[in-house]
C-alpha cells in the first residue's frame, strides 16, 4: 500500500473551541437563574389544561354566520391568545360551512381565564346618555316630561328592566350602533337609555392598561383613535359639554354593557380616552388585549368545556421519557461496543447536547413561552439519532484516513475535512424540513417541527465546538495513536490486520 505524502494542515485549537462551549454553557445557565426559570414548561398533553368549544351566533342582522367571518374569528382569537404569551395553544375551526364550531385548547392553570377572554365580542361603542336610574325593576321615566328619542315603548323596556339579575349582567355584543338602546351597567348598579352610537370600535387604533399612580382612579385602560374615530370622538364630547345630566355623559359600552358613563366637561379633540370603572390589573389588560386586536365578527355560545387530566399527562412525559432514554442507551451501548475507548466521546457528546437541549427548553420556556409536549418529545428522539449518525460519519472518516496509512493526528484532520460537509447538509435538510413543518402545520406538528429542528441546529454546535476539538485532543494521546487494542483505532479496528498502526509519514503541520 502506498504511504500518502500529502501534507495536511491542522484545523486549529481545540481548547479554544472548548472554551467557547463553555462559555455558552455558562451563558445559558445565567439566564436561566436571572430569569427564575426551575422546569421545563409543559404542553397542553403533558400538564393537563382546558378545551372549550364555541358556537357561533350571528350578533345582529347584519353580521351573518358565514365561512369568512369564522375565519375572522379564529384570526383575532388566536392573535388575543397569543399576546398573552400562551404557547403551544390551539384555536381551531371544527366542521364544514356554516355549520363550523371553534375549539380552543390552552394548557395550564390559565385556561379558564383566556377561554373567558377570547370568546368576548368586544363590540365598544361611545352613545350619549338619553336617561339614567337605578337597576332595578320599575324605575322608569316620568312620560310628563318626554326625552328626544326615548318613545313609550323603548321607556317601558326601560322601565321592566331589571339589572340585578344575573343574565342581565353578561355582554351580548347584540346592540345596535344605529339603534337608541337599553342598557345595565356591567355592575348591575345602574341602566341607562342611550342614543345611536357615534364612535365604534373599529375606530380605536390602540389601546393599552394602565394605572393611575397618583389618584384613586386604579386601573384604566387608555385608547387612541384613528383619524376618522378622533373627529366623531371630539364632535360628539363637544356637543354634549353644555347639556344637563344626564344629557352630558358619553356612555361607554362594552358587549351590550356600559362599563362607565363620565360626564363630559369639555371637548376631547385629541383622540386619546380613558376607560375606568373600577377594573383589577388583570381585567383592565383583558379589556386592553381584546381591543387592540377588534371586534369578534360574531357572537359565540360556550358549548362543551373538558378539563384535560394532568394525570394522564404525567403517564403520556413517563412513556416518552423512558422511550428517549432507552433510545440514548442502544446510541451508548452501539458506540461503546463498536468504538471502543472512541465511543466515550459519543457519551460525552450526547450529554453535553442534553445539558444544551435542556437549558435552551428552560430558557425558551421563560423567553417566548415555548412548552414541551408529547410531540415535542418525539422531536427529540428523533434527533438521537440525527446526532448519532453525525458521529457515525465522522468516525468513519477518521478511520477510513487511518486505513490509508496516515497516523492518527493526520487522520482526524483530513477526517473532519472530508466529514463535515456531510454532516452539515444532513442536518441542514434536517432544520430545513422543520422549518417547512412548522410554518406551513398546525397544532402538535409544530411542537415537533420546532424541536427536531433546534434539537438538530444543537448537534451541529456540539459535533463542531466538542466532539471535533475532543478528538482532536485524544489523537494525541498514546494510548489512541499507538492503536491500543480498547482504543477503536487498533489495526483491527480500521481494518488494517497485520499491518502497524502508525506507519505515515505524513507531515503534519500545526
Amino acid at each position: 500500500m502506498s504511504t500518502p505524502t500529502k501534507t495536511v494542515k491542522t484545523s486549529g485549537r481545540p481548547a479554544r473551541a472548548l472554551a467557547l462551549l463553555a462559555i455558552i454553557l455558562l451563558g445559558l445557565v445565567g439566564t436561566a437563574l436571572i430569569q427564575g426559570a426551575s422546569s421545563v414548561k409543559l404542553g397542553l398533553d403533558l400538564r393537563g389544561g382546558t378545551s372549550v368549544t364555541l358556537q357561533p351566533r350571528a350578533s345582529n342582522d347584519s353580521n351573518k354566520i358565514t365561512s369568512a367571518a369564522i375565519d375572522q374569528a379564529v384570526t383575532i382569537i388566536r392573535q388575543r391568545v397569543n399576546s398573552l404569551g400562551v404557547a403551544e395553544s390551539e384555536v381551531t375551526a371544527q366542521g364544514s360551512g356554516t355549520n363550523r364550531q371553534i375549539v380552543i385548547s390552552v394548557p395550564g392553570d390559565s385556561g379558564r381565564r383566556v377561554v373567558d377572554l377570547v370568546g368576548q365580542t368586544a363590540e365598544l361603542r361611545f352613545r350619549q346618555v338619553l336617561a339614567e336610574s337605578s337597576g332595578l325593576a320599575g324605575s322608569g321615566l316620568d312620560t310628563a316630561t318626554p326625552t328626544a328619542g326615548v318613545t313609550p315603548e323603548l321607556n317601558a323596556k326601560f322601565a321592566a328592566l331589571d339589572c340585578s339579575k344575573l343574565e342581565n349582567q353578561q355582554g351580548t355584543g347584540a346592540d345596535s350602533p344605529a339603534e337608541t338602546i337599553v342598557a345595565c351597567s356591567r355592575t348591575g348598579a345602574s341602566k341607562y337609555i342611550l342614543a345611536p352610537a357615534e364612535v365604534l370600535g373599529q375606530q380605536v387604533s390602540k389601546a393599552s392598561a394602565g394605572i393611575d399612580q397618583q389618584g384613586s382612579a386604579g386601573w384604566f385602560v387608555s385608547l387612541s383613535f384613528n383619524g376618522e374615530g378622533t373627529s366623531a370622538f371630539g364632535a360628539l364630547t363637544g356637543r354634549v359639554t353644555s347639556l344637563a345630566s344626564p344629557l352630558n355623559q358619553v356612555a361607554i359600552v362594552l358587549d351590550g354593557l356600559v362599563v362607565s358613563a363620565p360626564s363630559i366637561n369639555e371637548a376631547i379633540p385629541s383622540g386619546n380616552a380613558q376607560i375606568t370603572g373600577s377594573f383589577t390589573q388583570t381585567e383592565a389588560e383583558d379589556l386592553a388585549n381584546v381591543l387592540k386586536y377588534g371586534a369578534l365578527p360574531l357572537a359565540f355560545d360556550r358549548g362543551e368545556v373538558q378539563q384535560v387530566s394532568p394525570t394522564l399527562g404525567s403517564d403520556q412525559l413517563d412513556a416518552g421519557l423512558l422511550a428517549g432514554a432507552l433510545g440514548l442507551i442502544l446510541v451508548v451501548i452501539f458506540s461503546v461496543l463498536y468504538y471502543r475507548a472512541l465511543g466515550l466521546v459519543t457519551v460525552g457528546s450526547l450529554a453535553v447536547a442534553s445539558a444544551l437541549v435542556y437549558l435552551l427548553f428552560l430558557v425558551l420556556g421563560e423567553a417566548i413561552g415555548f412548552t414541551l409536549t408529547l410531540a415535542g418529545i418525539a422531536g427529540a428522539i428523533v434527533a438521537i439519532g440525527i446526532t448519532a449518525d453525525s458521529f457515525i460519519v465522522f468516525f468513519e472518516r477518521v478511520r477510513d484516513e487511518a486505513r490509508e496509512g496516515r497516523s492518527l493526528r493526520s487522520a482526524v484532520d483530513m477526517g473532519w475535512l472530508r466529514a463535515r460537509h456531510t454532516i452539515i447538509v444532513a442536518d441542514m435538510v434536517s432544520i430545513l424540513a422543520a422549518v417547512l413543518l412548522y410554518f406551513f402545520a398546525v397544532g402538535g406538528v409544530r411542537g415537533f417541527a420546532f424541536t427536531l429542528g433546534l434539537t438538530t441546529l444543537v448537534d451541529l454546535i456540539v459535533v463542531f465546538i466538542f466532539t471535533k476539538p475532543l478528538v482532536t485532543l485524544i489523537a494525541r494521546i498514546n494510548f489512541f495513536a499507538s492503536g491500543h487494542p480498547l482504543s477503536g483505532f487498533s489495526p483491527k479496528s480500521v481494518g488494517l490486520k497485520g499491518a502497524r498502526a502508525n506507519t505515515s509519514t505524513t507531515t503534519v503541520e500545526a
